[in-house]
C-alpha cells in the first residue's frame, strides 16, 4: 500500500517507517495521523516483523502538528458548544491513540532523529522504546509557545525518560534541548555526527534485536511497559504469570542448543493471527 506521508520498508525482520514530507519539515497533517496508525497496526500484525525503526527525510525530523491543516478546530463555529467540545475531546483522544499504537506495538521501536524534533515530534519519539540523534538535533516542547498545553503524550511520557526538573523547565519555557544535553539527560542513547552514520548504526542495532527470540523480545517489552506504570510487586507477579505460559518454548531450546554448538540461533516468527480476526 502506498502512503502519502510515510514510506514503509520491511526487510529481514526490520520495519523502517520514514516520515516523508521533507518540504513541509515532516509536519503532521491529517493524512499522517491516519497513516501512522495504519502502519503500526500493520507492523503489529505482521509476524515477520521483529523490530521497527522510525526515521525521516530532509533536514528536520518533524516540525510537529501541521497547524494549517487543523485550522478549522480553532475557528468559531455555529452549533451547540457542548457537542463541539465533546467532539474535540474525541479528536484529541484519537490523535493520542496514534502514538500509543507505537508504545503498545509488540516489537521494539527505535527512533532516529536529525534536525528539529518539535512539538508533536517529541510526542512521537517519547512513545518509542529507544532514541538516537545527530549532533544537529534538538528537541522542543513547542506547544507552550502557541498558548496550549501539549496533549498527545509528551507531558505523560517524558517524565519517565528524563529528570523531572528538566522536563518541567522544557515544558514551561519551550526552549531547545540540544543533542548533547539530550544525551546527558538520557533522552537519547547515542549522538552521531550525521544522519547517514546514525541510520547505519540504528539499522545495525535493529538487526541485532531482530536476531533474538521474538517471543522473548515481545515479552520483554511488555514487562518494561507494565512495570513503568505499576508497582514492583505487580510487575513481579505479572512476569511470573507470563513466564508460566511463555517460558517453555522452542526458542529456549534453540538458544541453548546454539550456545552449546557455538552457532547463531535461528528463531521462527511468531504465529500469524491476521486470519483469525
Amino acid at each position: 500500500m502506498d502512503f502519502e506521508t510515510l514510506l514503509l520498508d520491511i526487510t529481514d525482520g526490520v520495519a523502517t517507517v520514514t516520515l516523508n514530507r521533507p518540504r513541509q519539515r515532516n509536519a503532521m497533517n491529517p493524512a499522517f495521523w491516519r497513516e501512522i496508525r495504519h502502519v503500526f497496526a500493520r507492523i503489529n500484525d505482521d509476524p515477520s516483523v521483529r523490530v521497527a525503526v522510525i526515521a525521516s527525510t530532509g533536514p528536520h525530523f518533524s516540525a510537529g502538528l501541521d497547524l494549517m491543516s487543523f485550522g478549522d478546530i480553532l475557528t468559531p463555529a455555529e452549533g451547540d458548544e457542548g457537542r463541539r467540545r465533546e467532539a474535540l475531546r474525541r479528536m484529541i483522544l484519537s490523535l493520542q491513540e496514534c502514538f500509543t499504537a507505537i508504545e503498545q506495538c509488540r516489537v521494539p521501536v527505535l527512533a532516529a532523529v536529525q534536525g528539529g524534533c518539535i512539538g508533536g515530534g517529541v510526542d512521537l519519539v517519547t512513545a518509542c522504546d529507544v532514541r538516537y540523534c545527530t549532533e544537529d538535533a534538538y528537541f522542543v516542547i513547542k506547544e507552550i509557545d502557541i498558548g496550549m498545553t501539549a496533549d498527545v503524550g509528551t507531558l505523560q511520557r517524558l517524565p519517565h525518560l528524563i529528570p523531572s526538573g528538566l522536563m518541567r523547565e522544557l515544558a514551561y519555557t519551550g526552549r531547545d534541548l540540544s543533542a548533547a544535553e539530550a544525551k546527558t539527560a538520557g533522552l537519547v542513547n547515542t549522538v552521531f555526527a550525521d544522519a547517514e552514520t546514525m541510520l547505519t548504526a540504528v539499522q545495525d542495532t535493529a538487526r541485532q534485536i531482530a536476531a533474538k527470540s521474538p517471543l522473548a523480545i515481545t515479552g520483554t517489552k511488555e514487562m518494561i511497559n507494565f512495570t513503568r506504570d505499576h508497582s514492583v510487586a505487580d510487575g513481579l507477579n505479572y512476569i511470573a504469570t507470563w513466564n508460566a505460559g511463555m517460558l517453555i518454548s522452542e526458542d529456549m531450546i534453540e538458544a541453548m542448543g546454539a550456545a552449546k554448538t557455538k552457532r547463531q540461533p535461528v528463531f521462527k516468527d511468531l504465529d500469524d493471527t491476521r486470519d483469525l480476526a
